[in-house]
């Protein structure tokens, strides 16, 4: 007898995904402030620092790509186009232009060497290389809700982040996941500004990293991920607001203590730990109950944890007093 296959409530066709690109609007902040024009000077208006080319070759390797896609992660909504994701994004490292991909490419990512320590039995340091040949990758398509009230739809490539966790085999007192970024101004000329505490730090619990959707991305449409998308690592959380989904990533510590996230220590009331997407909570400066479809422009309701509920909702019961939403 065949099998049925129940399509899930999150999923979207999959002629609909979008691209991985600007997360929180850091310019509308620092206009609220009275530091826009100051700032936006401060952190992008220096000098790059020329690479040679030798330093530009990618991290990854070419022929581990295009993976298999698990048919288990589908969309109701048309890929975003890769022409339009790698031309729209945000990466404050690098700026605070929506079209930060030109700056991107100053990101050298060969080698790439990832610290795990922490609370594990033993920490350890592995070169991306090694990492990405040494845990079976697979396509999966996925929603992606940015807190600004837009959305794409996705092609990621990579693992589960639960293999990584057995990989670095974390001790019982562990509670969460802390990830870090590279930290280098002559390379990302957004670090060299004086407004934010680089490098970009953010957290999980160790529940949700046990997650399904949990995923440690390493490609995107077929390939190995490009500079502006977090190359060569970064992790996708689609059930919560897009800044919780770390770029380039380079240190991974498991720990007992909460992690204070890079927005959460810049701006608490308006970007808290857990990120939940929620429509019926509203960012202190905007609605949340709509968003827009990057790529067809198109005004849709938000749903809750992102259309991914049946997946995640349980692992929040009894976290009511928390601030799950923002």
């Amino acid at each position: 007898m065949a099998a049925i296959h129940r399509k899930p409530a999150w999923a979207i066709a999959e002629t609909l995904a979008t691209p991985e690109t600007a997360f929180l609007n850091r310019r509308a902040i620092l206009q609220a402030w009275g530091l826009g024009v100051l700032a936006t000077a401060a952190l992008t208006g220096l000098p790059k620092v020329a690479r040679a080319e030798g330093d530009r070759k990618p991290a990854g390797s070419p022929a581990l790509y295009p993976a298999k896609r698990n048919d288990a992660y589908k969309l109701d909504r048309s890929l975003t186009p890769e022409e339009i994701n790698a031309k729209y994004n945000n990466f404050y490292e690098f700026g605070s232009d929506k079209g930060i991909y030109a700056e991107a490419q100053s990101l050298i990512t060969n080698p790439w060497a990832i610290d795990v320590d922490g609370m594990v039995e033993k920490p350890f340091t592995i070169e991306f290389a090694d990492l990405e040949a040494k845990i079976p990758l697979e396509e999966r398509l996925y929603r992606h809700r940015c807190v600004e009230a837009w959305s794409m739809t996705i092609p990621w490539t990579g693992f589960s982040l639960s293999k990584l966790v057995e990989l670095a085999k974390p001790l019982g007192s562990a509670k969460y996941i802390r990830f870090e970024t590279f930290n280098d101004p002559s390379m990302a000329s957004g670090q060299n500004g004086f407004l934010y505490t680089w490098p970009y730090v953010e957290g999980v619990t160790m529940a949700e990293a046990a997650s399904d959707l949990a995923f440690m991305v390493t490609g995107a449409y077929g390939k190995p991920l490009l500079n502006q998308f977090g190359a060569p690592i970064r992790l996708a959380l689609p059930w919560k607001y897009g800044f919780k989904s770390v770029k380039s990533i380079r240190r991974i510590t498991f720990t007992d203590k909460r992690p204070v996230s890079f927005w959460e220590e810049l701006a608490s009331n308006e970007y808290g730990f857990w990120a939940n997407v929620n429509p019926e909570v509203a960012h202190p400066r905007w609605s949340q109950a709509q968003e827009r479809v990057l790529h067809t422009g198109e005004t849709v309701p938000t749903l809750l944890f992102n259309g991914y509920g049946d997946q995640v909702a349980s692992l929040y019961k009894g976290l009511e007093n928390e601030t799950l939403y923002r």
